[in-house]
C-alpha cells in the first residue's frame, strides 16, 4: 500500500505552522509564516484574512517543496485555529472587511452589559462555559457590528472563524465545526448545538451563525482555484477541523477522562479533558466542546506566562541578549542558566504574573503584576527566577481550583515554548507537586491535533489512539519533596499579593488612567 500524506495548519495568534505529515503521524517538514496584529483602538485587536490565506498558501507551499514528496501524494488538509473569530461573508462569497477582531478583542462591552439585562450572566455561562471576561465572545462582537457598522451587517450571511475562513478559500463551504462553534457565546454545550434561547435573547438572525458538523468530517475538497495557488491537484479532502485548544488537547494525547495538559507559552493554562464540561461560576474555567465526540476541554489561565519572562528579557537583561548574540545563542537559555544559581524561592521574592491583567482567577481583570519583597540585596538571578516562580505558582493556582472540580491524572505533559527548558519543568513539577512530562510533540500539539483530525476524517486512521505512539517521551521532570514544600508554603503568599494586587486595581486606575 502506497505511503498516504497529510498536511495540517495551526492559526495562531501570531502565526501559521504548517506541517507535513507522513500517514504514521511522522512529521517530516514544518514551517512558520507570521502575520500581524492591528490596534486601531483601546481593545481593539484585528488580522487581516487575507494575510492568514497567504501565510496558509506560503507555508503549505514551503512544506511541500521541502518533504520531497509529489504534490498529488497529499491525501487530506486538516485545520486548527485561534477561536472567537467573527468574519463578515456576503451571501455571493465576498470577504466584507479586511480586517476582523480576534479573540483578544474587547470592543463588545456595551453590547454584552446589554445582553445581560435579559440574560443572567451565570445562566449564560453555565449553559455555554465562555469563561473569559464575556466580551471577548463572537455573538457580542457581532452586535458590535450591528449596531456600529449597520450596512456591513446587512450584506453579511455568515460570520465564521479563522479556520473556518481558510476552510471556506479552501472548498468554498462556509461551516464550522463544534469545538470552534462552543466559542461564540450562543452554544449550549451539553446539547451540542446553538442554543435557540441565547440567540433569540441576542436579537441575532440564527442564519449568521455557521451550521457546525464534526470536526473529522469532509467539508469537500480543494477547489481549482486553491489548488493552484497552494500548489496542490484540485480534489485533496478537506476535514472540517477545530478550534485550536480542542486541537491541542488532541495532539497533547489528551483523549481520556481526566487527562491534562499545560501549554506554556505567552500565555499559559491548564486543561483537562473529561466527559462532562468543567463549570464554576466562581473560578469560571473556559470550556471547549472537545473535537472528539462527546467530550469537553476544561481550562484554567494566565494571561501572561512566557510574556512576562521575555518582558523581564528585554526590560532587564541586555547584557545578556548582547552576549547571547555574540554566540547565536538563544537569550532565554543565559537567563535561565543564571537563574538556577538562584535557590527556591529566589531568596524572598515573589512575582505575581498579571502583567496582561488578571484571569477569571483573579478578583479584578484589571490589575497588573508586582515584584514582592524586593530588596537591596536581590540580584538579576534572584529576578530572573522569581518571574519562572512567579508563573508556576499562577498555574498551580489554575491547577488547585481544577482538582476542585474534577478528577485530574497524575500526571501532566506539557506542550510550547516554555517547555523546551529543564528548570522551567522542574519548577512547575514541584510547584505543581506532580510530574512533569515532556514528549517529542512540544510546540506542534495544535497542527498534530489537526493532522489526526485529517487521518480520521480521510479513513486513513481507525480511531485517536495513535497519537499515544506518536509521542515519545522525552524527559519526566518529577517533583522533590524539600523544594515541593517550600512552593507549597510560598502559594498562600503568592495568594495574599494577587489579592492585594486586585484590591488597589481601582485606586491604581483613579490615579493612573
Amino acid at each position: 500500500m502506497s505511503t498516504k500524506y497529510l498536511l495540517a495548519c495551526d492559526l495562531g495568534t501570531g502565526g501559521n505552522k504548517a506541517c507535513l505529515y507522513r500517514d504514521d503521524g511522522a512529521c517530516l517538514a514544518q514551517s512558520f509564516k507570521p502575520y500581524r496584529t492591528f490596534y486601531p483602538h483601546t481593545g481593539w485587536h484585528e488580522q487581516k484574512p487575507m494575510d492568514w490565506w497567504e501565510a496558509v498558501a506560503d507555508s503549505i507551499g514551503e512544506v511541500v517543496s521541502a518533504s520531497g514528496i509529489e504534490p498529488n501524494e497529499v491525501a487530506a488538509i486538516g485545520l486548527s485555529g485561534h477561536s472567537l473569530g467573527v468574519v463578515p461573508i456576503s451571501s455571493t462569497g465576498e470577504l466584507l472587511r479586511e480586517t476582523s477582531p480576534i479573540w483578544s478583542d474587547s470592543r463588545a462591552k456595551k453590547q454584552a452589559a446589554a445582553f445581560f439585562e435579559t440574560v443572567g450572566e451565570q445562566e449564560w455561562y453555565l449553559t455555554t462555559g465562555n469563561g473569559f471576561p464575556p466580551a471577548h465572545y463572537s455573538i457580542f462582537k457581532i452586535q458590535w457590528y450591528r449596531e456600529n457598522e449597520p450596512e456591513l451587517f446587512k450584506q453579511t450571511h455568515k460570520f465564521i472563524g479563522t479556520k473556518d475562513f481558510i476552510n471556506y478559500k479552501l472548498t468554498g463551504r462556509l461551516v464550522t465545526d463544534h469545538s470552534y462553534a462552543s466559542g461564540c457565546g450562543a452554544y449550549d454545550l451539553r446539547n451540542w448545538g446553538y442554543s435557540p434561547t441565547l440567540i433569540q435573547a441576542s436579537g441575532l438572525p440564527r442564519e449568521v451563525f455557521p451550521d457546525p458538523v464534526p470536526s473529522t468530517e469532509i467539508i469537500g475538497k480543494l477547489t481549482r482555484e486553491a489548488a493552484s495557488e497552494l500548489g496542490l491537484p484540485a480534489g485533496v479532502k478537506v476535514v472540517a477541523g477545530g478550534v485550536d485548544n480542542s486541537c491541542m488537547a488532541l495532539g497533547a494525547r489528551n483523549i481520556a477522562d481526566g487527562t491534562v495538559y499545560n501549554s506554556l507559552g505567552s500565555s499559559s493554562w491548564i486543561a483537562v479533558t473529561s466527559m462532562e464540561p468543567v463549570l464554576d461560576t466562581q473560578s469560571k474555567p473556559f470550556v471547549f466542546s472537545h473535537v472528539i465526540p462527546g467530550m469537553f476541554n476544561s481550562a484554567l489561565a494566565i494571561f501572561s506566562a512566557g510574556s512576562s519572562f521575555l518582558w523581564l528579557r528585554d526590560q532587564v537583561c541586555a547584557e545578556l541578549i548582547a552576549e547571547a548574540e555574540k554566540s547565536g545563542a538563544d537569550p532565554c537559555d543565559f537567563m535561565t542558566a543564571l537563574a538556577s544559581t538562584s535557590p527556591v524561592g529566589a531568596n524572598g521574592l515573589i512575582f505575581n504574573p498579571n502583567l496582561a491583567g488578571g484571569s477569571s482567577l483573579d478578583e479584578n481583570p484589571n490589575m497588573r503584576g508586582a515584584f514582592a519583597g524586593l530588596d537591596l540585596g536581590h540580584s538579576q538571578a534572584d529576578l530572573i527566577r522569581a518571574v519562572m516562580e512567579g508563573v508556576a505558582l499562577g498555574l498551580r493556582q489554575a491547577l488547585n481550583e481544577l482538582r476542585k472540580l474534577t478528577r485530574v491524572a497524575d500526571e501532566m505533559i506539557v506542550v510550547g515554548g516554555m517547555a523546551q527548558g529543564p528548570l522551567w519543568r522542574e519548577i512547575l513539577a514541584d510547584a505543581y507537586n506532580l510530574d512533569i512530562v515532556k514528549t517529542n510533540v512540544n510546540q506542534e500539539a495544535a497542527v498534530l491535533g489537526a493532522a489526526a483530525l485529517a487521518a480520521v476524517g480521510s479513513g486513513i486512521w481507525d480511531g485517536f489512539g495513535i497519537i499515544e505512539q506518536i509521542h515519545q517521551v522525552e524527559d519526566i521532570a518529577k517533583p522533590d519533596a524539600a523544594r515541593a514544600a517550600k512552593y507549597a508554603g510560598m502559594q498562600p503568599v503568592f495568594q495574599e499579593i494577587s489579592d492585594f494586587q486586585a484590591e488597589i486595581a481601582p485606586k491604581m486606575a483613579a490615579i493612573f488612567g
